[in-house]
């Protein structure tokens, strides 16, 4: 979404990836970013404008599933071969960037609020699949229910720690 577009919203839906490009490293500086310091900037960036007491997991979580679903509608009636070349298109391929921005930048801030260090719980989840889904040939249909590895389920509420 663009800027004229975010101006409509409150503030516990605005601040996604906009204001990031003051201050700190920036996009030609790539090799210096960081997601720590990224986090560090939407910070700084909420913080200035007294948004913090907007940014809770849940109102988080719900700004990333609408950046998300803005980021599907720009492909939602593409066939698959124009949705492989929507970054051959400039104004098409800034509207991608952008909504991966936004839904980046909501990532990032859930991750701050939470204490999850973002970087190395992506790691532990690849290794996990990898664990999960070794590689090798995978056929295109389901896999026989036999050879499916199904996680056990706890008793727990989702909520609760186990």
């Amino acid at each position: 979404m663009d800027a004229a577009g975010r101006a409509g919203r409150g503030p516990e839906q605005a601040g996604g990836a906009a204001g990031v490009g003051q201050g700190g490293a920036g996009p030609g500086d790539a090799g210096a970013l960081t997601a720590e310091l990224l986090q560090r900037r939407l910070a700084r960036f909420a913080a200035a404008r007294e948004w913090g007491q907007y940014h809770t997991p849940k109102n988080l979580a719900a700004a990333l599933s609408v950046e998300a679903s803005e980021l599907l509608e720009i492909f939602q009636w593409l066939t698959p071969g124009q949705a492989a070349r929507i970054m051959d298109d400039p104004e098409n391929a800034f509207r991608v960037r952008d909504e991966v921005a936004d839904v980046l930048a909501y990532t990032l801030q859930l991750c701050e609020v939470l204490g999850i260090d973002a970087l190395e719980a992506l790691a532990a989840k690849i290794e996990r699949n990898e664990r999960r889904f070794p590689a090798g040939p995978y056929p295109l249909g389901p896999e026989p229910s036999a050879a499916r590895e199904v996680p056990p389920r706890s008793s727990a509420p989702p909520h609760s720690p186990e």
